[in-house]
């Protein structure tokens, strides 16, 4: 996902702040100056965050529905200029930014658990038929070392990722 930052605004002087929260952040940060160049910013890029005056959100409530729409898994905040500068305006993406960055690594964290979760389980589950079919009595001669390989490697594979759980 892109860090880039959208400033939809009316307010006069706004590329000021847009150029102080470049320097900041670190990051480009688009004006759109009106609702249509927002929506129109938003069909064209995608950013990281995207930040809307109050004001245009409070004054018209389908539009403010479109934007959110439209600005997909994008940060979405809400700022009044009448109280809020471009200092504390810096404060709040940055602060949403790094909220955003561990819950992305929480998630990864939980689907890598998950995935190890049912490694595990398909490991052991042929593990345990390999080891099964090597006691069969039946056995032709040339499967044996076969069946015996297939065993150490999902052995070996089953012990790594037991180390890798430990290590965490």
């Amino acid at each position: 996902m892109t860090e880039d930052v959208l400033l939809v605004a009316t307010l006069q002087g706004v590329e000021n702040c847009a150029k102080v929260l470049e320097q900041q952040l670190n990051v480009k940060v688009e004006v759109a100056k009106n609702r249509a160049e927002g929506l129109q910013a938003l069909q064209r890029s995608e950013f990281g965050v995207v930040v809307v005056e109050e004001g245009l959100l409070e004054s018209d409530s389908a539009w403010a529905d479109r934007i959110w729409e439209a600005a997909g898994f994008a940060i979405p905040l809400q700022i009044n200029f009448a109280i809020s500068g471009c200092a504390r305006l810096g404060r709040e993406v940055k602060a949403a930014r790094m909220r955003r960055t561990g819950e992305q690594a929480i998630a990864r964290r939980a689907v890598a658990l998950e995935i190890e979760g049912e490694l595990k389980s398909s490991l052991t589950g042929l593990l345990l038929q390999s080891e099964l079919a090597l006691r069969e009595p039946a056995i032709p001669a040339s499967l044996e070392p076969k069946l015996r390989h297939v065993v150490e490697l999902v052995g070996g594979i089953r012990e790594r990722l037991r180390r890798q759980a430990e290590v965490r």
